[in-house]
């Protein structure tokens, strides 16, 4: 049976791992958890030689000892002991080195045998089943030994054909298990340092996750301590937005922490902690965080357009943007889930209004009239003002909003298949339903390096220019990227077009060779004209 090879360090210490070609995730998954001695809820990530993270998958590509891969424990509960350093006193052996000997063991069988025989699978799930009735034992739980043995979370995909619009309650319940059981890991200084910057590859990421990611924010923000927020109704609202997310190519759960991370981002990189009071900061990571509740994929356009429930009940003014207000503070009304229920009625009252104020501004039908406000007030900007400072928080939301770009590459261009996905669903239905066909989302039309070129140009630039104008810092943090994207999207433009030139010839050439037919085939042509 052929096996993939792979060298990498845990904490410094090499290693070596090795497995059959094929075999399934949860394997692979299970064989790096084991050399990492992580619990079975802590989060690993893997990084290539050059640092980047990528997944722990069988399709990892084998390396050589001179290029080793690095594995970490990014998050793990720091309260708890290891299995073997806990049992090993009172049960009187050394459980790790009987750990190792049965890894070897397995690894023997695999090697003479060809592959695991069915004893060995059979007493495999024996031990997970005890382990399952050992973790339903509540006071036993701290042993850590259950193993997940639901079903693999689904890989970042940028298409959403074969799933529901919204969540199921089997989806939202598999992910709520999953972010409770991490919900009290210690996230390592590396990804909280990480976190704050517009580098930060959401796609390495699953959905609970991400949910422990923004309970850092949070917590690092000191919103927690500052607002009297109670960890498990923090955990219950992250829930309900996860839940209120649906699923559609763009605006989905992953675009909410993507905007979100860049919030959080920016205001650490602009140090906004010392210019603007706590209230503000919640105002905007939380506004972030419910910025698109509730999409669905169509947008202002097509609601008014095509008439729909909502355009109706918002009096076609932003009625997306009302929408995901509304469903933000719908959540907010549950005690459960309302982290804002220690506050005072007029802290309270702020906060809606800031919330509000920036989710509307989102709009983009809105741009320039906000951009030019901000102007105005640019060169005498007064953190001590109150309407300086709102129209700020409306330049940052929007700019988070729309900051893929200032990613790196390698982050930002599966957004931009996802974002056109989008686009074309709804050219597509616009077509079907005889509404007028929104020309940048026609599929006919929109190429992916002209979808880009004239946004970057005409839309990213001027705003992120102007923020940069205020805080000069960011220049290099979200502008050179956004100028080194455009580069890239206009010479792929350049790129279609000659290949578009090039076919049009050829097209033409065959036409042409069409026209005149073989060789000779004119000669008896003329030869009839003669006789006639």
């Amino acid at each position: 049976m052929a096996t993939k090879i792979l060298y990498f360090t845990v904490n410094g210490r090499p290693e070596k791992a090795e497995f059959p070609v094929g075999c399934p995730a949860e394997d692979v998954k299970d064989l790096f958890r084991s050399a990492a001695e992580a619990g079975p809820h802590d989060i690993l990530k893997l990084y290539n030689p050059k640092g980047n993270i990528i997944n722990i998958s069988p399709s990892l590509e084998p390396n050589g000892p001179n290029a080793f891969y690095k594995l970490e424990v990014v998050a793990a509960d720091r309260n708890s002991e290891t299995l073997g350093a806990g049992l090993a006193g009172a049960l009187g052996f050394d459980l790790s080195s009987m750990e190792k000997r049965l890894q070897g063991l397995e690894k023997r069988i695999l090697i003479e045998a060809c592959e695991t025989p069915a004893v060995v699978h059979e007493m495999k799930k024996q031990v997970d089943s005890f382990q399952e009735k050992l973790e339903s034992v509540e006071h036993l739980s701290w042993l850590g030994l259950f193993k997940d043995l639901s079903e693999g979370t689904h890989k970042p995909s940028p298409f959403y054909h074969k799933r529901t619009l919204h969540k199921t309650r089997k989806e939202c319940e598999h992910v709520r298990e999953k972010f409770l059981q991490m919900s009290s890991l210690q996230v390592s200084e590396e990804v909280r340092q990480y976190l704050k910057t517009p580098t930060f590859d959401n796609w390495q990421w699953e959905d609970a996750e991400i949910m422990v990611l923004l309970q850092v924010m949070y917590t690092d923000l000191d919103f927690i301590a500052a607002f009297n927020i109670e960890p498990e109704v923090l955990q219950q609202f992250l829930f309900e937005v996860y839940r209120r997310y649906n699923n559609i190519p763009f605006h989905n759960f992953k675009h909410c922490f993507c905007v979100t991370q860049m919030m959080y981002g920016l205001i650490w990189l602009t140090d906004l902690k010392s210019k603007m009071d706590s209230v503000d900061l919640l105002i905007m990571l939380t506004c972030a965080v419910c910025h698109d509740l509730d999409h669905t994929g169509y947008n202002n356009a097509y609601q008014i357009n095509a008439r729909t429930e909502l355009a109706l009940r918002y009096n076609d003014i932003s009625p997306l943007e009302n929408h995901h207000c509304a469903v933000a503070f719908e959540i907010l009304e549950k005690t459960e889930s309302n982290i804002f229920r220690n506050l005072s009625t007029d802290q309270y009252k702020r906060i809606r209004e800031g919330i509000i104020k920036c989710i509307l501004a989102t709009d983009m039908t809105r741009h320039n009239e906000i951009l030019n406000k901000f102007k105005c007030i640019l060169p005498a900007f007064d953190f001590t003002n109150k309407e300086h400072k709102d129209v700020l928080m409306m330049i940052l939301i929007k700019v988070s909003d729309i900051s893929n770009e200032a990613r790196p590459m390698e982050v930002a261009e599966p957004w931009l298949d996802c974002l056109l996905q989008e686009f074309y669903n709804q050219s597509d239905k616009e077509k079907l339903e005889g509404l007028p066909v929104t020309p940048f989302m026609d599929r006919d039309k929109v190429t992916k390096p002209s979808s880009q070129t004239g946004f970057i140009r005409f839309v990213l630039l001027p705003l992120f220019i102007e923020l940069a104008n205020l805080f000069p810092c960011l220049e290099q943090h979200i502008i050179d990227p956004v100028r080194k994207a455009l580069d890239y999207y206009t010479e792929m433009e350049k790129a279609l077009e000659r290949e578009k030139q090039i076919r049009a010839q050829s097209d033409n050439a065959a036409k042409s060779k069409e026209a005149v037919g073989p060789p000779g085939s004119a000669e008896p042509e003329a030869l009839r004209a003669d006789a006639q």
